[in-house]
Formats: structure tokens, sequence, C-alpha cells
């Protein structure tokens, strides 16, 4: 099994919520939504936790990428502007600093249009275990 077909089934709240990776390379990762009735906050807009949780997932993908089993620490987000219904997101995350215990990445999340709605960026914690898969998408 990949580690993208291993995150979009065993991650079920990011799989629940209509998330998924769709490109899983050694140090980068993409997850995608559209944004659904679902998403949507009081306001009309998609809710600020949905996005944290797109790039929740492609900071996994990218902190695993190396086989070794990392949980995140730390994550942080800046909201730019808001997603609409129907807005096809994509988050693409990229390691930015590959240290053996805390690694860094910074995920850009655009729309359909390229328009930048957030960016976050997490570290993580790596285990002494190792994550097994088979390759990486």
């Amino acid at each position: 099994m990949t580690l993208k077909e291993i995150l979009n089934t065993n991650d079920r709240y990011a799989a629940s919520s209509g998330m998924s990776l769709t490109e899983v390379t050694e140090g980068v990762a993409k997850a995608e939504m559209t944004v659904e009735e679902r998403h949507l906050n009081g306001g009309g807009v998609c809710q600020g936790g949905a996005l944290f949780t797109l790039a929740d997932l492609a900071i996994a993908a990218v902190m695993n990428s190396h086989g070794v089993l990392t949980f995140g620490i730390q994550n942080n987000i800046t909201y730019l502007q808001s997603a609409q219904k129907g807005d096809h997101l994509t988050a693409t995350a990229k390691e930015r600093f590959n240290h053996p215990k805390i690694p860094y990445c910074d995920v850009e999340i655009t729309n359909q249009d390229g328009k930048l709605i957030a960016i976050a960026a997490g570290q993580g914690y790596r285990k002494k275990d190792t994550m097994q898969f088979d390759a990486l998408q």
C-alpha cells in the first residue's frame, strides 16, 4: 500500500470531510477538496477548521514521506480570504527543513483560479518507529 493510500484511508476525519491526497513525493504533497454545504460556517463561507484539516493532511504526507512515523506538534494557519461553496481547493505542502527529529514545512491553500486562500506552517516530531509503505503514490 502507498503512503497516499494509507493516509487517504486511515485519516478518517479528512476522508469523511471530502478531502484526499492527490500527490505525494518526498518532501511535497497536495491535498484537495471541493467546498460543499457541510463545510460552510455561520457566515456562509468555508469554515476555518476545514481549511486547517486540508493543510494538516498535506503536512502529514510531507512529514511521513521519509518513512519515519511523524506526528504534528505545532501547526498554524493564516486565513487570507474566504473560500466559497463550489470552490475547489488545493493545499500544497513543501518541506523546508528535514530535521531528523523536528521537521518543518509550509503550506499554501489556493482555489481553482490560483487565488491564495490561506497559508500554514507545520512542525512535527519524528518517532523511532518506521512507517511502512510500498511507495509514496
